[in-house]
């Protein structure tokens, strides 16, 4: 008597019970994002090691549902409908990260951020603005290029140099101020002092006058980082040496919020 398929089509619970043709649609997703936003079902199929009408059959529907689009070259983009659903989860990111930015504000007297990797973009999804009469404002959801900001910094320093290089590539590196690095060896050497430091500068860079620090969040569910940013004539060198231990203490504790939320 034939065996039913359930068990081996893609409809079948994967061996950590979950469903298997969903972990294998939403992998593709990531996969996707992680080469840029578009590719083609050979390549897909070659990172995920999926056969191929495997990968046909889960992309057919994610175009149907508006998450994938096709383009005229026959190749494969994410689709509009994702940016929904990934400002909502800013938002809420954003909401669970406030109550540690505050902290920050409290114990640097600074201005506090947390931005996001958000394709080849930064986007500000959270602010505390300090309580000095003279500080720094960032509206949320303000998208900037990573290679003028200390977050930008925080969040490309785990990044191996090729991504990077491809990515600056399709950005481009225009200058903020005169102060912006505007060449790839540049930024790489600086990402290279971040590695080292474990914390990066903003040293009026994205705006005259302006420095920031930045630390990356440990294991966060997506690319995120947290900084500070003040007046240059008060986020001094010795100042610096006060604000990282705080930052680098935050995030740690940002991390671990992040990590029971994912669990619960």
């Amino acid at each position: 008597m034939p065996t039913s398929s359930a068990s081996t089509t893609d409809t079948a619970k994967s061996n950590g019970g979950g469903v298997q043709s969903l972990e294998r649609a939403f992998d593709l997703l990531e996969r996707m994002a992680d080469a840029g936003g578009e590719v083609g079902l050979s390549e897909l199929s070659a990172s995920s090691g999926l056969p191929l009408p495997t990968i046909h059959r889960l992309m057919r529907t994610l175009v149907a549902c508006g998450y994938v689009r096709q383009q005229p070259n026959r190749r494969y983009a994410l689709g509009p409908r994702l940016i929904r659903l990934g400002e909502s989860a800013s938002r809420l990111l954003g909401t669970w990260a406030r109550p540690y930015l505050a902290r920050l504000v409290e114990e640097t007297g600074e201005t506090a951020n947390m931005a996001l990797l958000d394709g080849d973009e930064i986007v500000y999804v959270a602010q505390v603005p300090s309580k000095h009469s003279m500080r720094m404002f960032t509206e949320v959801g303000r998208r900037v290029l990573p290679h003028s900001t200390g977050v930008g910094k925080a969040l490309l320093a785990s990044f191996p140099p090729e991504e990077v290089r491809a990515l600056l590539s399709r950005t481009g590196m225009p200058a903020a101020t005169e102060k912006t690095i505007t060449t790839p060896d540049g930024f790489l050497a600086a990402l290279e002092d971040v590695r080292r430091a474990g914390y990066a500068v903003d040293d009026n860079e994205q705006e005259v006058g302006v420095r920031c620090l930045a630390v990356p969040v440990p294991d966060s569910p997506t690319a995120a980082a947290i900084s500070i940013s003040g007046p240059a004539g008060r986020v001094t060198e010795a100042a610096t040496e006060k604000i990282v231990p705080v930052l680098q203490q935050v995030a740690g504790e940002l991390s671990e919020a992040l990590a029971a939320q994912n669990q619960a």
